[in-house]
């Protein structure tokens, strides 16, 4: 390309996304990525052992398959296949485990007694579940398209997960499943607003299931990168962007980056009043992950825990909220836990396994948790330690190291409490606009926050296209 209408500073799903949506509008895009392949916290590398592919980050990819964005694109014709197990999601008990069904009558009659709440909880949200994503993927301060569903996901998503739990559900296997869902937001469960996100997760896999890419989570930047070489827009990787002068010439500049990255790129250009907002960016509590190249499948106590590909171990509800209150410092951790290869065998060698799983520690902590997350494995599969043929942790740290938009090892781009889904990264009607004429940041601190979606790249794009091109409609 001798002439640029756009560059893209970083080739995640985000920035992918960003310049996928440029390059509809007939931009000639180019990508800037540092890493060897596309892809930052959604990759996939050989971590372990030779012939085992594990997920550098993302795992399990509901909010892909739902994606607005997404969904609208023909990523299926470009290498990207769904594996989809048997149930979204398990919750190892003493005594056998609680599964979250993708039917919701069969969900509501695995729930028992707690059955017909939980069927009234989510039957209204699912009757127009693209409708409300439409609406809460994107900036909140917008007028809805779908008010009456916003309304009545707004009243349920407002109080925190843990009293929610509590009134709704009689049942500690019900009870105990809603925790494991509701951490996923990284945030104490007495948080307002924590309810929101577990909905979210809840509907999710009724309406899509919670599947993954066939081969490791890198298919999904690949088909992205390749759709976009379809369309004409090219990426260059291996290159280090550390202030503007590294760019080349260009009408706009799209960020799939960190606040704090943002502002050394922007340097002097950046007014004190944004420095200063984006300097008090709050972020949430880090993961410590964990990959594990296994000789057979995980023992699980109850071998129903092997219907899903993701697993949420954690115990109770009450072991949970006590877990996430002070990440990091419980005997008995809340994992995140997800075995890919008893779906997709092709990630590992004949009879071996892969396992992935994270936890939750302080931002920035390299304390070792390894010793408590694997007795909290032992708890629900005894032996699993006798199965562990390599193991590779990532701290905190080293996560940020990988990629400055997990800072502290954040993996969502920034607190998920209701300020900090409202103000991100400041308070704007328009948050993906800088000061800076024709710079954008399209990164996951920007609304809609963390998961893999594309929709902050998507939409950041499309106020470039607005603000800087006159383009509106884009097909």
């Amino acid at each position: 390309m001798t002439r640029l209408d756009a560059v893209v500073v970083g080739a995640g799903h985000n920035g992918l996304a960003a310049a996928v949506t440029l390059a509809r509008a007939g931009l000639r895009v180019q990508v800037l990525e540092a890493h060897a392949q596309v892809g930052g916290a959604c990759s996939s590398a050989e971590l372990t052992l030779p012939g085992f592919t594990h997920d550098v980050g993302a795992a399990i990819h509901p909010l892909t398959v739902a994606s607005p964005a997404f969904r609208a694109w023909p990523l299926h014709a470009f290498g990207l296949e769904w594996v989809q197990p048997h149930a979204p999601v398990t919750h190892p008990l003493p005594g056998g485990s609680m599964a979250l069904e993708r039917d919701l009558d069969a969900a509501a009659h695995a729930l028992g007694e707690d059955g017909p709440a939980y069927r009234r909880l989510m039957a209204p949200l699912l009757h127009d579940w693209e409708g409300l994503l439409h609406d809460i993927l994107r900036p909140l301060v917008r007028v809805p398209s779908r008010p009456v569903t916003l309304a009545r996901f707004g009243m349920r998503g407002w109080p925190s997960a843990c009293a929610v739990g509590q009134t709704l559900f009689r049942t500690p296997q019900a009870r105990a499943l809603w925790a494991g869902l509701a951490a996923h937001t990284g945030l104490p469960l007495t948080t307002p607003g924590t309810s929101a996100m577990t909905l979210v997760l809840a509907m999710l896999a009724h309406a899509v299931g919670w599947p993954f890419p066939r081969g490791g989570a890198q298919a999904i930047p690949d088909a992205l990168r390749t759709y976009l070489e379809f369309l004409g827009g090219e990426v260059v990787t291996g290159v280090t962007v550390r202030s503007m002068h590294d760019l080349p010439p260009a009408r706009v500049t799209l960020v799939d980056s960190s606040p704090r990255a943002l502002l050394d790129l922007l340097g002097d250009r950046a007014p004190g009043s944004y420095r200063a907002a984006l300097e008090r960016y709050r972020y949430g509590p880090g993961v410590q992950k964990f990959d594990y190249a296994l000789s057979g499948p995980v023992p699980w106590t109850d071998p129903h825990v092997g219907r899903s590909a993701t697993v949420h171990v954690g115990g109770s509800a009450q072991d949970i909220r006590r877990s996430e209150a002070q990440p990091g410092r419980s005997a008995r951790p809340y994992v995140l836990a997800a075995q890919h290869t008893l779906f997709d065998p092709g990630r590992a060698p004949a009879g071996r396994h892969t396992f992935w799983a994270y936890t939750h520690v302080p931002n920035g902590s390299a304390a070792d948790v390894r010793p408590q997350v694997e007795a909290q494995l032992e708890r629900f599969a005894p032996g699993f330690r006798g199965r562990i043929l390599a193991c590779t942790v990532t701290t905190a740290p080293e996560l940020q190291a990988f990629s400055p938009v997990l800072r502290g090892g954040d993996v969502n781009g920034g607190v998920g409490t209701l300020w900090g889904l409202l103000a991100r990264p400041n308070l704007a009607l328009t948050p993906y606009r800088t000061p800076v004429r024709g710079v954008y940041l399209c990164s996951s601190s920007t609304p809609p926050g963390g998961g893999v979606h594309g929709m902050a790249g998507h939409h950041a794009a499309l106020c470039a296209l607005r603000d800087e091109f006159g383009i509106r409609d884009v097909p």
